[in-house]
Parts: structure tokens; C-alpha cells; sequence
């Protein structure tokens, strides 16, 4: 199941953690990582449910693209709880631009192996997933 554009396959694991986010709330974040050497897209960690959005952000990688999954809780001005599935393509300025071609070709793909996602955010800057522009997307 290689991706035509970019040659990249999904593995597995991929589509079975977001479900497993997406149900049962086991994680509150994954992080995808595209292999190389293999040509496809991986799951390089997860956040347990406890996770902040802080501890997130953190984990993303300063030079390097990464996809990443946040389920994201919050409460409507009527403090309904809810949540949203958020999609970033994490692709930092200062990444090479081969990693960043390879990510941005294998995006749109990749997004549609996981079903359940309601909003998408493309960041190339800390700044452009503060937790303000999360919490305006959300509501």
C-alpha cells in the first residue's frame, strides 16, 4: 500500500493506535515518523491519557518533521466537555528540505488512513500550535 506520490506505506500499528485513541481513549497523542530506510510511516510514541498539551508540544522534534495526532479536551462557553481530534503536520524550519518534501507529499495519504480526524493544523513554528490557536480551533 505505497503512497503513488511519495512511495511511502502506512504500517499497521499506525491505523490501530489512532483507532484505539479515536474509541477507547487510550492515548491522548500519537507521533508519526516516517522511516526512511523502510519507506513508510511509523508510530514513534504516544502520550498516555494524563498527557498535557504542553508535554506534547515538547516532544516534537525541533529539526526534524514529524505527523502527530492530539485529542484535545476542552469545555463550550456553556461548559459542555468536549473534544476534537486534531491532525499536525509538525515540518520546523529548520528540518532539511528532502524531510520536508517526503512529509509534505505523504501527508494528504497518510490523513486518510485515519478516519476520525476534525481538524488539521500545518506548523512550521512552535507559535503555530500554541495551545491559544488549539483552543480557537476547537470551539
Amino acid at each position: 500500500m505505497a503512497n503513488a506520490a511519495s512511495g511511502m506505506a502506512v504500517h499497521d500499528e499506525c491505523k490501530l493506535k489512532f483507532l484505539e485513541l479515536k474509541t477507547k481513549r487510550t492515548y491522548r497523542s500519537i507521533v508519526y515518523k516516517i522511516e526512511e530506510k523502510q519507506k513508510q510511516v511509523i508510530v514513534e510514541a504516544t502520550g498516555d491519557p494524563t498527557q498535557t498539551y504542553e508535554n506534547f508540544t515538547d516532544s516534537l522534534p525541533s529539526d526534524e518533521c514529524r505527523y502527530a495526532v492530539f485529542d484535545f479536551d476542552f469545555l463550550t462557553p456553556e461548559g459542555v466537555p468536549k473534544s476534537r481530534i486534531f491532525f499536525i503536520a509538525w515540518s520546523p524550519d529548520t528540518s532539511r528540505v528532502r524531510n520536508k518534501m517526503i512529509y509534505a507529499s505523504s501527508k494528504d495519504r497518510f490523513k486518510r488512513e485515519l478516519d476520525g480526524i476534525q481538524i488539521e493544523l500545518q506548523a512550521t513554528d512552535p507559535s503555530e500550535i500554541g495551545l491559544d490557536v488549539i483552543k480557537s480551533r476547537a470551539s
